[in-house]
């Protein structure tokens, strides 16, 4: 694992290992060719961080700053790691997800958000199955209030999430682009307006 592109292109990333699943580089390469001049200067925010691969790949191609938010510490402190590496900055929070958007989301604070919540079926593994099994992160993380308010007018999410999973509920959220590669299904995701919600 490497990065692909900017000031750090071509140094490599180390890896939480055995448990994760980091995202491939040429996954990793689409993502950001697909988002090409919205990275430089944007405000980015890594959640599910993991080895911190995507924020840290937007800071090398100019986003201004990058906050990555991992729950595990070993795993955190990877990430730590490869800032150090590359020479880049940023903010490295360790706490859960939620925890994160209740205590410091702040309106139109972000322009880009990566998400790579664990995969449904490894969700499941974990945690039971039929009546009993954990809800899909990915629709966690999608109806958290505090997710769509956290981005600018113009702010983007990318998910990540498996392909063979069903869709994520959407909810408030417009799909602008869905493509798979391998096992990996990349959504770039925009908030719709509040006068597109339905209303109670």
């Amino acid at each position: 694992m490497r990065v692909i592109s900017g000031t750090a292109g071509g140094l490599a990333l180390k890896s939480p290992g055995k448990g994760t699943r980091p995202t491939m580089d040429r996954v990793k390469a689409a993502i950001f060719s697909s988002l090409g001049d919205l990275v430089p200067g944007a405000r980015a925010l890594d959640l599910f961080a993991g080895s911190g691969s995507l924020g840290i790949e937007a800071l090398s191609r100019g986003a201004a700053s990058a906050v990555f938010v991992e729950h595990h510490g070993p795993t955190a402190g990877i990430i730590r790691n490869n800032l150090r590496t590359t020479r880049l900055e940023g903010s490295v929070q360790q706490m859960d997800v939620s925890r994160f958007l209740d205590l410091y989301a702040e309106t139109g604070m972000l322009d880009l958000v990566f998400a790579d919540p664990p995969y449904l079926k490894e969700h499941r593994e974990q945690g039971g199955s039929g009546e009993d099994a954990p809800p899909n992160p990915a629709d966690l993380l999608l109806s958290h209030p505090k997710l769509r308010l956290i981005l600018s007018s113009q702010g983007l999410l990318i998910l990540e999430c498996e392909r063979r999973q069903p869709l994520p509920s959407l909810g408030a959220w417009e799909i602008l682009s869905d493509r798979s590669y391998g096992e990996s299904r990349i959504l770039i995701l925009r908030p719709l307006p509040l006068s597109a919600l339905p209303t109670a």
